[in-house]
């Protein structure tokens, strides 16, 4: 016996009642929405007057594990919010897990940590311009984006074994210092492939008619809609909202005598456009992308010797793995923060941490009641904040203005949903 499924395709429901609109199940099976996102449209002819989102198909109770997992084991599910930059998110969740611990870091452990968050900033803004193309029927800048990508893949993959779900960062350090020859592959990468992958993307993009008439003067947000929505990241400096907490909350490289030592902060430019459309959206990560190979370059010229992690007296960090295999006190040290409840327990308190990754401030909110987990894990995503406007952009614009607006969001569903 065989049997056969019907896939159900996008409904359209005709209101009777009401004249000429129409109700239109935009996803999640439109490639525009990758199978996460449903978008329920209300139409007049062709002209969206309203929409609501209907979200969760990804939801994975992220908050909630944050509870359940220990301040290293839960680096593993930050990977899985933003999955195009996982990096970032793991530097995210153990710079909120420091501030809570009062952890001042290493200064080599700092310019790594500068580095790998540039490159995941590179890596994301990558597919973000390239999918701009490619939801407009234009899959040839996609693919220079994702070829470039790859390359990041392959930097990673070589500090830490993993391409996709890194997992890098620990409270206090880093899992494995930078191999010999590293930084010089990252040298190459931000001075040679990207600059040439960025010509061809905007010689392609920005001066092909079809691509301007569908972005600019699109999905329009004003720099008081803006504000008063909360957007961070991309969306609202294309709005003219000039905040970066790279320089507002600098952390890291970013700060002034980031070393102990008076060291200077990277140098580097917040772009920032006025108009606020699809188009200023994706200038703006194109400019991101330029200020980011700039600070790798800076950050590589600044790279100390020394420990990646902190001292193992203050018992913060976990013991390096030459330890664990050939010695009896490594092998103790790890077994305690690993396989019992005697772990890392920082005192009773609450802190708040927050990084200015590609799509805005990711944040963790983190209260400790003195356990080796948290006692409350929340997380202030990006996607989910900066998500709320979309409704209010699509008013009034054509259907085929849906996937333009909702691509230049560039809206990670496991970071919306959590």
């Amino acid at each position: 016996m065989s049997i056969s499924y019907e896939v159900e395709p996008t409904r359209l429901i005709h209101d009777h009642t009401d004249g000429d609109r129409w109700t239109l199940n935009f996803g999640p099976q439109h490639p525009a929405t990758h199978t996460t996102l449903r978008l329920v449209l209300e139409l007049d002819g062709e002209r969206v007057i309203g929409c609501t989102p209907d979200i969760g198909f990804l939801h994975s109770g992220f908050e909630k594990i944050g509870e359940h997992l220990n301040y290293n084991q839960y680096v593993v599910v930050t990977d899985r919010m933003n999955y195009v930059s996982p990096m970032a998110n793991n530097i995210a969740w153990h710079h909120a897990c420091e501030k809570l611990m009062g952890i001042e870091l290493t200064p080599r452990c700092k310019v790594i940590r500068t580095i790998c968050a540039e490159l995941a900033r590179i890596q994301d803004h990558l597919l973000c311009i390239g999918a701009a193309a490619l939801d407009l029927g234009g899959i040839t800048a996609f693919f220079w984006g994702f070829n470039e990508r790859e390359f990041v893949y392959d930097l990673f993959e070589e500090i830490c074994g993993a391409r996709f779900t890194v997992s890098y960062t620990r409270v206090g350090g880093l899992m494995a210092d930078i191999p010999p020859g590293w930084t010089e592959k990252a040298l190459h990468f931000v001075n040679k492939r990207i600059p040439e992958a960025l010509r061809d993307v905007e010689t392609l993009c920005c001066r092909n008619r079809i691509f301007i008439e569908r972005t600019r003067g699109i999905g329009v947000i004003s720099r008081d809609d803006a504000i008063n929505w909360s957007a961070t990241g991309p969306i609202a400096r294309a709005s003219g909202v000039r905040r970066d907490l790279r320089k507002d909350e600098p952390y890291l490289c970013y700060a002034d005598n980031w070393d102990g030592k008076g060291a200077p902060a990277v140098q580097f430019k917040v772009p920032v456009a006025s108009e606020g459309d699809v188009y200023a959206r994706f200038l703006v990560r194109i400019e991101e992308i330029k200020q980011s190979c700039n600070i790798v370059n800076q950050a590589v010229k600044m790279l100390p010797e020394g420990p990646i992690n902190v001292m193992h007296d203050a018992k913060a960090t976990l013991p390096d793995k030459r330890e664990i295999f050939f010695s009896i006190e490594g092998l103790i040290h790890h077994f305690e923060k690993v396989m019992t409840n005697r772990g890392l327990r920082p005192p009773m308190g609450e802190a708040y941490g927050a990084n200015e990754t590609a799509n805005g401030e990711l944040g963790f909110y983190l209260v400790s009641d003195g356990g080796n987990a948290a006692y409350r894990a929340r997380c202030r995503p990006p996607s989910f904040i900066n998500y709320q406007i979309f409704p209010r952009l699509l008013c009034g614009h054509q259907i085929s203005d849906v996937v333009a607006i909702l691509g230049s969001l560039h809206v990670i569903a496991a970071e919306l949903d959590r």
